[in-house]
């Protein structure tokens, strides 16, 4: 089924949205178990979506193990040039995309072409897998005996992500290890399946041999059968910590590599010396963009010395005029949450904050749209004076809530972001390079931005933090997402005369 002309043709009627198992659209079981997938900004249903079985999910790995040999086989070079051509096919859909992402999670359109965006530079990164899986070489490592190294696909690959990127997260895994020369199964967020689906399509044009690429959609059903299943050989996760220790610990109990990444909790450290208008044009973006729901949204501003009150008076101007609405809506700066039970838990989040003894400062559900009863709106709120054992500040909301959290010097607001459990992303913003350089060498988080508040790295460096924002030894994408999805082989040789030498027992040594 192509999504996107199902989308075009049936504007009333719900969209069946099902799997994509070896290389075609699987509706999956009648009368089976499904879920509702919600245009956030109206509050209506927009499509049914199938929760795969543990058949169904064995079905897809199966599809994958039958595919995964003659693909390994395929030389690089030619694996190479199906990404050039899933490339080529991403660029011409690209508003496409954005919009099916826009009508499902919420995010603006602007946004949505940014996640393709980002998601397509890690396709651009796999178009290189010839020379990634280049090995090393070493002559006359004894006599006449040479060594060398050799990376090798590890077989069935599972990639589980969340719903607050369905584009760019898949395109983080699946694209390095299907270049890798391996196959894959996909179990995106339930709550906006399309994306996945149109790029398993988009995959299939490319010339991607059938079985090489599915995708299931799901609940703990699917999931768990990729976590437990002998054939799959690797899984990465992305979404929250709870989850990710689950997954991380239950995968490696059933001898598969794992790489989860989990929640996050980012500051942005705003000095004494910093641009004030920069700082907060800088926050309103990192904090507000995508209605918060981003791992990699700065959730607290620690401000040091006496920049707190101007900061707090600058960001009160711009919340005022921050344009809230249907992503689709030109000019609109922040859209809904993705569901109305997410929506909820924010709006609790708020409450729980003022009666933590929070001073809100701006508040989001007094947003016109946040009580207009259509669609999963809540305005941006912005909290003062929140203290480190509050729940606001240790716990992860994922929605427009921003903390600000005073301290008295760059020491203690290191200190500060160190001692909290998550380590995922954190910026500065100073015009000091010497206390820019110690924030980056001390600080203990993943990912690092001086005067850039979401630093997220590109396709050829890897992503992932420190502490409880990741379980596992590797980081996605990039030269750690290669490595991730390969074995190393290293082989010695000799072509010793025929009939020379003699039995050695003894350990081997180079002579």
């Amino acid at each position: 089924m192509n999504i996107a002309a199902a989308d075009s043709r049936l504007t009333s009627a719900l969209l069946d949205l099902g799997h994509h198992i070896g290389g075609m659209h699987a509706a999956g079981a009648v009368a089976g178990r499904h879920g509702h997938v919600f245009n956030p900004a109206t509050g209506t249903v927009r499509a049914r979506v199938a929760y795969a079985s543990a058949g169904e999910t064995a079905a897809a790995i199966a599809a994958a193990k039958a595919a995964a040999p003659a693909w390994a086989a395929t030389p690089p070079l030619k694996r190479a040039r199906v990404m050039f051509r899933f490339k080529e096919l991403i660029e011409q859909h690209h508003d496409e995309l954005a919009r099916l992402i826009t009508l499902e999670h919420g995010k603006v359109l602007s946004d949505a072409h940014g996640e393709v965006t980002r998601g397509l530079e890690v396709v651009e990164f796999a178009c290189g897998i010839p020379q990634l899986l280049k090995g090393e070489f070493s002559e006359n490592v004894g006599a006449g005996i040479d060594s060398w190294s050799l990376r090798q696909p590890l077989g069935v690959c599972a990639g589980i992500t969340p719903f607050n990127f369905p584009a760019m997260v898949p395109l983080w895994m699946f694209p390095v290890a299907i270049a890798c020369g391996n196959s894959f199964v996909l179990k995106p967020s339930e709550k906006d399946p399309s994306c996945p689906l149109r790029l398993a399509e988009l995959l299939a044009e490319a010339g991607l041999p059938a079985g090489v690429f599915n995708v299931v959609n799901g609940d703990r059903e699917a999931v768990d059968t990729l976590l437990t299943h002998p054939d799959v050989a690797a899984v990465t996760f992305v979404g929250s910590t709870p989850i990710a220790e689950y997954i991380h610990r239950t995968a490696a109990q059933h001898g598969k590599r794992v790489q989860a990444l989990g929640g996050a909790k980012n500051h942005m450290v705003v000095m004494p010396d910093a641009d004030t208008d920069l700082a907060a044009n800088a926050l309103l973006g990192a904090a507000y963009g995508s209605a918060g729901e981003r791992c990699m949204a700065i959730s607290v501003a620690v401000t040091v010395g006496g920049i707190a009150d101007p900061l707090i008076a600058s960001l009160q101007d711009k919340l005022a005029t921050l344009r809230v609405g249907s992503g689709l809506e030109p000019g609109v700066e922040m859209g809904p949450l993705v569901t109305r039970e997410h929506r909820d838990k924010v709006r609790g989040y708020i409450d729980l904050g003022v009666a933590e003894g929070a001073r809100l400062v701006v508040d989001g559900r007094e947003h016109a749209l946040s009580n207009a009863g259509r669609g999963f709106f809540l305005g941006p709120s912005l909290f003062d004076g929140v203290g480190r054992d509050m729940r606001i500040y240790r716990e992860e909301i994922f929605g427009p809530v921003l903390a600000i959290v005073r301290a008295g010097s760059l020491a203690e607001a290191l200190e500060l972001v160190n001692a909290h459990e998550f380590g995922n992303g954190t910026s500065i913003f100073t015009n000091d390079g010497r206390a820019a350089r110690e924030f980056a060498s001390g600080v203990a988080a993943g990912m690092v931005g001086i005067n850039i508040p979401i630093p997220v790295p590109m396709a050829f460096h890897s992503f992932g933090g420190w502490k409880r924002s990741l379980f596992g030894d590797t980081h996605v994408h990039g030269p750690e997402g290669v490595r991730f999805y390969t074995r190393l082989k290293t082989v010695t040789a000799r072509w010793p005369t025929s009939g020379a030498g003699t039995a050695e027992f003894v350990m081997p040594t180079m002579k």
